[in-house]
């Protein structure tokens, strides 16, 4: 069974566990997924509704972009999982000799670059996802105002969290030009999808009246 298709009792325990997956990328993809299906949600609860008739036909475009992300974001968490899988096999290589050492480098490299792939991809779809929050806020119900507020919530955690788990691995990577390529692209991203994030939770608070 795919660790996407566990119950979420399932996926909490084993999250909790001492098990190598999932981790903090598979929670940021599915903290990612969680914040756009609310998205989503507020979609459903506008469509059709005569005081928001202006904004159908762009509600509904937003709906099925949102259901892309959704599919996608829950997509990662195996993809996390299983691109982690030869990383946390070639910490255990051997080092006793220098010729062994350069064989671990060689494999922890390639390794570290796969492990990174797809925080990369929570990274890119939390953003799109966020920029779909930031055109809803303005044309979803006021009723469901408030779950636009906890999808964008998510999703600055996830696009965050997706940044940590790439951190961490390009810290150990050599090869520099690809560094400086993923954090330039990855700042950028997470850099504006936060200041996004942060406006459209204003708004909220003052549709809110908080």
């Amino acid at each position: 069974m795919k660790i996407s298709e566990k119950t979420c009792v399932e996926f909490v325990n084993l999250l909790a566990s001492k098990s190598a997956v999932p981790g903090g990328g598979g929670a940021a993809a599915l903290v990612g997924a969680i914040g756009m299906a609310l998205g989503s949600m507020v979609c459903n609860l506008t469509i059709g509704k005569k005081k928001y008739a202006e904004y159908e036909d762009s509600v509904k475009e937003i709906l099925v972009k949102a259901g892309e992300i959704e599919e996608k974001l829950l997509s990662m968490i195996d993809e996390d999982a299983n691109n982690f899988l030869p990383l946390s096999k070639a910490y255990g290589l051997p080092t006793s000799t220098e010729e062994e050492k350069k064989i671990k480098e060689e494999i922890m490299e390639n390794a570290l670059k796969v492990a990174c792939e797809a925080p990369i991809n929570i990274v890119r779809m939390c953003f799109d996802a966020i920029k779909l929050h930031e055109d809803l806020v303005d044309k979803g119900s006021r009723l469901a105002i408030s779950d636009v507020g906890v999808g964008i919530q998510c999703l600055r955690s996830a696009i965050l969290s997706g940044q940590l788990n790439i951190v961490i691995n390009i810290n150990s990577i050599k090869d520099m030009e690809y560094v400086e390529k993923v954090r330039n692209e990855v700042n950028h991203l997470v850099e504006e999808g936060v200041k996004i994030c942060d406006e459209v939770y204003a708004k909220v608070e003052k549709a809110l009246g908080k």
